[in-house]
């Protein structure tokens, strides 16, 4: 029995990295069930065990690479200084930099950034409104503004081939969200 759950998340992994490949070249409005079954070598009928269709093998693969709230590290806030805890999405995104910077980048689903905020912000949200007097509705922007910021600056580090270090990114986004943009520019004034 257990050789044949083996064979079966086999088989399914092997249809998504087909997917995967095809995805990385063309839009998923583009790829067709046939493209996934001939690149991985399986029948359309094994492709429908799976999946119901081609945006079906796409929820699902989003679905694995968002976190759940009880697969987020614990957020604690030791000096109450500490912004939103960058470390941890350094983490995350390194971890699934395959997939984010397809997914999050020019020709990736739209839908995923939302998908990824969503799941970080009731961890963030609760911590913060724990401990700090700032109104929930007002907070709620400010959170969006921020996991927004964070995603794009992520994307862009990624699509520019890790440029700068990765320290030196951590330390700019702290600067930026507890300095602002302004006084950062301001700050190399020539």
């Amino acid at each position: 029995m257990k050789k044949q759950s083996e064979i079966t998340a086999q088989t399914r992994r092997n249809l998504v990295d087909a997917f995967w490949a095809l995805y990385c070249e063309k839009r998923i409005e583009k790829i067709t069930v046939k493209d996934i079954t001939q690149k991985a070598g399986y029948n359309r009928g094994t492709f429908y065990e799976y999946f119901a269709d081609v945006y079906d093998v796409l929820e699902q693969l989003e679905e694995s690479l968002i976190p759940t709230i009880h697969e987020l590290p614990p957020i604690s806030i030791p000096n109450q200084n500490i912004g939103v805890p960058l470390d941890m999405f350094m983490t995350l995104y390194e971890q699934n930099s395959k997939y984010y910077s397809v997914l999050l980048g020019d020709n990736g689903d739209p839908a995923f950034a939302s998908k990824l905020k969503n799941s970080t912000k009731p961890v963030i949200r609760q911590v913060f409104l724990e401990n700090y007097n700032v109104d929930s509705v007002e907070f709620d922007f400010i959170l969006e503004f921020v996991l927004s910021a964070m995603i794009g600056i992520m994307s862009y580090w990624f699509s520019q081939d890790k440029i700068l270090p990765a320290e030196n990114l951590v330390l700019l986004m702290y600067d930026l969200m507890e300095n602002g943009v302004m006084k950062r520019i301001q700050s190399k004034k020539i």
